[in-house]
């Protein structure tokens, strides 16, 4: 397994890259940096759906950059992992349980043996839920974890019932692996910076497109109705009130003040609520605040550097 540079966008020195296989028989690809003088232990990554570790290489260069190792994972489906159904294209899975077996094999098979310790967390929307799922299950990995606009809820289809009756009424009939209606794969002359939901730097916004035109085998379309479905219930069972009890892992929450991708008000909810968390709103900021301008990039790594230990040092 490789990484991938484009001219604007080099692969950090000192790269390992490999596979690791879960215990259900999928390959994952994983990264993992280690510079001379690691001061602070390692920053786990863990991107949001469609997303590849290369998408982070300016993040990996800024955690480096302040004493710490990090590695680095693509989820099932997506990236330089397996894909699972025949068409490549397709995000899918049946449950997130299966993202639970990808996290596991990543830190028991690669961070564990080969990062150096205190361990931390760094993951981005549906990589935060999935985090956010393994504390509720108790998993104590990390020291503390930093969750960037985590995907609670949906802001287009926030409280709508109806898309969840339907989801679960076609998986049921056999649709799982069906795109969701009206889900096709946008093809790249038809994305633009404009009007975009993501980010609202246009250096940013160009450099990822790079990537994807450059290596479109890491890209990934639409979901399918089985992921709709499970994200769903993956999402109702977080911001169920009897969740927030559950979960002891130090946190902190990110929410983006102009995010239309994830509901920003049940991750303020959510925050409000947790015993050892807390949360944060960056007024202004689009979804994916990582690859935001530097004026909301900012704020975004100064709390973590007061959030983690070590890391302002």
């Amino acid at each position: 397994m490789f990484l991938y540079a484009t001219m604007d966008n080099p692969v950090p020195e000192g790269a390992v890259c490999g596979g690791v296989t879960t215990q259900d028989g999928v390959q994952l690809r994983f990264a993992r940096w280690r510079p001379a003088s690691v001061k602070h232990g390692t920053v786990c990554l863990f991107p949001g759906r469609t997303e590849k570790i290369e998408k982070y290489f300016e993040t990996v260069r800024d955690l480096t950059r302040r004493g710490f190792a990090v590695a680095a994972m693509d989820w099932r489906g997506q990236g330089g992992s397996q894909r699972l159904l025949r068409n490549p294209m397709k995000g899918h899975v049946g449950s997130f349980d299966e993202y639970q077996n990808d996290l596991q094999a990543f830190m028991r098979q690669i961070v564990l043996p080969d990062c150096p310790p205190p361990y931390f967390a760094l993951a981005h929307s549906m990589g935060s839920a999935i985090l956010l799922d393994a504390a509720r299950h108790g998993r104590r990995w990390f020291d503390r974890m930093m969750l960037v606009a985590p995907m609670l809820d949906l802001s287009l289809l926030k409280h709508d019932v109806a898309a969840r009756r339907m989801a679960r009424l076609c998986a049921g009939v056999g649709m799982s692996s069906f795109y969701v209606p009206r889900g096709r794969k946008v093809r790249l002359d038809e994305v633009h910076f404009e009007g975009n939901r993501l980010t609202s730097d246009p250096m940013r916004f160009a450099r990822n497109l790079t990537i994807t035109m450059e290596q479109p085998g890491l890209d990934v379309g639409p979901p399918t109705i089985g992921w709709v479905r499970a994200a769903f219930q993956l999402m109702d069972t977080l911001t169920d009130p009897a969740t927030a009890r559950k979960i002891r892992q130090p946190l902190l929450m990110v929410a983006a003040g102009a995010d239309s991708i994830v509901s920003t008000p049940a991750i303020e909810h959510l925050g409000t609520r947790l015993i050892a968390g807390a949360h944060l709103v960056i007024p202004g900021a689009r979804h994916e605040l990582l690859q935001e301008r530097d004026v909301y990039r900012e704020p975004l790594f100064a709390a973590f550097d007061a959030f983690i230990p070590g890391s302002g040092g």
